[in-house]
């Protein structure tokens, strides 16, 4: 038992080792890059942030950590991932993430890949000819211990950067690798239930696009849960057991993280205008609800990223 346990190890650390060697040759500046293959993107950092979280959208995705660490704050769970670690998130969140290990010797290295609905929805009947199987407790992301085989189909979908003249064959065949093996995985039925026809996970699903489309206008629950034909009170209880949020909590965060967009940007520096492009119709409300989701107001956050930018 020692002996597998001791194979299994080397077999991770290997795999783990060499998808970070090739994630670090196709990325060489600090920050999140797309490939030029849709769907993949690339992660490094030199250095840790040692308070400043990073508030963005995080869309269905499976990323591995394959050197260093990060924190990842979805509402209020937080949750940790490194080295031979993968984070999945079946549906799209506005999320903190922040890296807490790493350095210019040993930067951190990750890859995601986007949880493709179509390829999903076609190989779902695969895995589980026999339909689903009862779903528990769900959450709003996972994060498990890769198998050395999961992580070596990711290395092949990285190393198709190398080949320019691939036709896109591979690179499908390594996704389609990496969606079977996570859908076996133990958190698979998570993921299979966001293309499952009438799941109410799909249902949510339907009711965060409307969200994420149509974040600056006013809406009931009500109606949102009517139009994914859920009632009122499972609406409340699946939207926030998929998302660790109620509808108006992942509204509001969406509406903040837009807001903060588009001052730091430079497309919309005034406050007030931003809190009424996003929705707010009170800018002492905008100014608390900024207060609390940043840690600053909005004046102050901007003077402070400002700062930060010219350094």
């Amino acid at each position: 038992m020692k002996r597998l346990y001791e194979s299994l190890s080397a077999q991770l650390q290997e795999e783990t080792s060499r998808l970070a060697r090739l994630v670090d040759g196709h990325i060489t500046q600090d920050g999140t890059t797309a490939s030029r293959i849709p769907g993949l993107y690339l992660n490094r950092y030199s250095q840790p942030e040692p308070s400043e979280e990073k508030h963005t959208m995080y869309w269905p995705t499976v990323g591995l950590a394959a050197q260093g660490s990060k924190t990842i704050k979805i509402g209020a769970e937080v949750s940790e991932y490194s080295g031979a670690r993968l984070l999945i998130a079946p549906v799209a969140l506005p999320v903190a993430i922040r890296t807490v290990q790493a350095s210019p010797s040993e930067p951190f290295l990750g890859v995601g890949v986007y949880l493709d609905p179509q390829k999903i929805a076609a190989l779902v009947p695969k895995v589980y000819p026999n339909g689903l199987p009862t779903v528990e407790q769900r959450r709003a992301s996972y994060v498990l211990e890769a198998e050395p085989a999961l992580i070596a189909a990711m290395s092949r979908l990285v190393a198709c950067l190398d080949d320019a003249e691939d036709d896109g064959l591979l690179v499908s065949l390594a996704e389609d690798e990496i969606f079977i093996r996570l859908l076996r995985s133990s958190v698979g039925v998570y993921v299979a239930e966001t293309v499952s026809a009438g799941s109410s996970v799909q249902r949510v699903a339907k009711a965060i696009e409307w969200l994420r489309n149509h974040f600056a206008e006013s809406f009931k629950i009500a109606e949102l849960a009517d139009r994914v034909h859920l009632s009122e009170s499972s609406f409340r209880e699946h939207f926030k057991s998929v998302t660790a949020m109620s509808p108006l909590q992942y509204q509001k965060a969406l509406r903040l993280q837009e807001a903060r967009r588009l001052m730091l940007s430079g497309e919309q520096e005034d406050a007030t205008r931003a809190c009424r492009l996003v929705g707010y119709v009170s800018d002492s409300q905008f100014s608390r609800d900024y207060s609390r989701f940043f840690g600053n107001p909005p004046s102050r956050d901007l003077a402070k990223w400002k700062r930060l930018g010219s350094s």
